[in-house]
């Protein structure tokens, strides 16, 4: 998560919250003129589009306010899905034993993308196993990762 995204899930999580719903995270897509803002939250009942309307419009009006992004933009709220995404050293404990994908900012080994099992979590980093082989990952140096849906 960028500095950006992390600012920005602080400054709405108490609006999401307040809503009675899980702010996991969020995404900000920067390209140019039709950047994307996009949140991820989470319910134990699920979220329907109806609650993604809610959040929007709460979130929205917080966003004008606050105005923390200076471009124009578009918000997108959503659930987290079958591909959830991962955000948080929490949200990687709750998912320990299944398959994620996981995009390094710096690479490693010579790669960025790592798609595999996580084995465990070591201190602050992700232990995943790619081909039978086991890397040890920084959560500092994660960009973006996900759950693998397996069918």
């Amino acid at each position: 998560m960028t500095k950006q995204e992390q600012r920005l899930t602080e400054l709405l999580s108490p609006t999401v919250e307040a809503a009675g719903f899980e702010l996991l995270g969020c995404e900000f897509v920067p390209a140019g003129r039709h950047s994307t803002l996009r949140l991820f939250i989470d319910h134990p009942d699920g979220v329907t589009v109806d609650h993604c309307a809610v959040v929007s419009r709460e979130v929205g009006a917080i966003l004008d306010v606050e105005d923390p992004i200076q471009n124009e933009y578009n918000l997108e709220v959503s659930s987290p899905g079958l591909d959830r995404p991962l955000f948080t050293p929490a949200h990687f404990a709750k998912v320990v034993g299944q398959k994620v994908e996981v995009k390094l900012a710096i690479p490693q080994d010579g790669r960025r993308k790592f798609k595999g099992q996580l084995l465990e979590i070591v201190e602050d980093m992700l232990v995943i196993e790619v081909d039978g082989k086991p890397y040890r990952l920084l959560m500092d140096n994660v960009d973006k990762a996900n759950v693998v849906p397996v069918f």
